[in-house]
């Protein structure tokens, strides 16, 4: 095990511990990313079993998964050696989750740690009694169809153990990078990871004109199952309404639709934002999901943000997706 405890305490003042934990190298990654954007008021863990690739995570806390088991290595594409390896560490990852009242745990779908490793470590945080939101990365159909059946495994088992989960689908992100470099690609796959911590996080932790408390953010994503989650921004005379547009268009999920949604959970940042510019965000989403949704939103003023604003969606309790088997440019929406 390596622990680095030193500055970990990076919870907010509002009363809500949250911690973020990511799973094997594409969770320790995603904190990574996490840090470069700059997040605040969450605690950051990385746990995996390849030593190399874990004393590269950046996480104020990190655990060696497996230290007997695979001996520094990383699980071998075998999701039942990173469970086991995670098992190994129970009692060190249930002491640093004692007291969290919300975890995001987030990694790859399709190898060894991250899909084995994440639904003991969402189990771990739900048995002491915390909210628990999964976001995961599903392969690249060009890595094959024995990795996406792991993958879609590691789902059924991680849908077990948490409240919310948030699938990015890579596939589409590559559809939609296009010529870009592959960088660039990944780039705006952790952006979306990056919205998802963000955008629930903020509107917990940031002081808003109007507050959505943490019982709020419980109501929507207790016990709820598969989201969406989509973040847009906008300027202009019509910024809102174009803004709350693009966020339920995330071409990154797939196999769901908000039609049907149970819950929505909706922040709204930007500067002088008005009562017109929210009652045209929210009815954007309203004429998907019907006016009898559970819907809450939360606004924050941010004058950094000038003309800008920024519209966070998360739509929850939408069952299980279906995966299209041939290539589909259209809006799950």
């Amino acid at each position: 095990m390596i622990t680095l405890a030193e500055g970990s305490e990076q919870s907010s003042n509002t009363g809500a511990r949250i911690k973020v934990v990511g799973v094997g190298g594409c969770g320790c990654n995603a904190i990574n990313n996490l840090i470069k954007r700059g997040i605040t008021g969450v605690e950051l863990i990385g746990i995996n079993t390849d030593l190399q690739s874990l004393t590269e995570c950046k996480a104020p806390i990190k655990i060696q998964a497996g230290k007997s088991l695979t001996k520094g290595l990383g699980a071998g594409a075998k999701p039942e050696t990173g469970r086991k390896a995670v098992e190994e560490v129970q009692d060190e990852i249930e002491k640093y989750l004692q007291g969290s009242d919300l975890v995001f745990v987030t990694a790859g779908m399709g190898k060894g740690t991250g899909t084995g490793g994440a639904p003991i470590v969402a189990n771990i945080a739900k048995s002491l009694g915390a909210l628990v939101i999964g976001i995961v990365y599903t392969p690249f159909s060009y890595e094959g169809s024995t990795r996406m059946k792991i993958a879609e495994d590691g789902l059924k088992n991680l849908r077990e153990s948490v409240d919310t989960l948030i699938v990015i689908s890579n596939q589409k992100l590559l559809a939609l990078a296009g010529n870009s470099d592959i960088l660039s690609a990944i780039e705006y796959g952790n952006e979306v990871l990056n919205n998802a911590v963000r955008g629930i996080t903020d509107i917990i932790i940031k002081p808003g004109i109007i507050n959505v408390d943490f019982n709020d953010v419980k109501t929507i994503m207790r016990d709820m199952g598969d989201a969406l989650l989509g973040t847009g921004s906008a300027r202009g005379e019509h910024r809102a309404t174009e803004a709350s547009q693009k966020a339920i268009s995330n071409p990154l999920v797939e196999g769901l639709s908000i039609v049907g949604a149970k819950g929505v959970l909706i922040n709204i940042v930007g500067s002088k934002v008005t009562l017109k510019e929210v009652e045209d965000a929210i009815k954007v989403i309203t004429d998907k999901t019907g006016e009898d949704v559970n819907l809450i939103y939360g606004v924050v003023l941010d004058n950094s943000m000038n003309d800008e604003i920024m519209v966070t969606v998360i739509a929850t309790g939408l069952g299980v997706p279906t995966y299209p088997t041939k290539k589909n440019t259209t809006s799950p929406f």
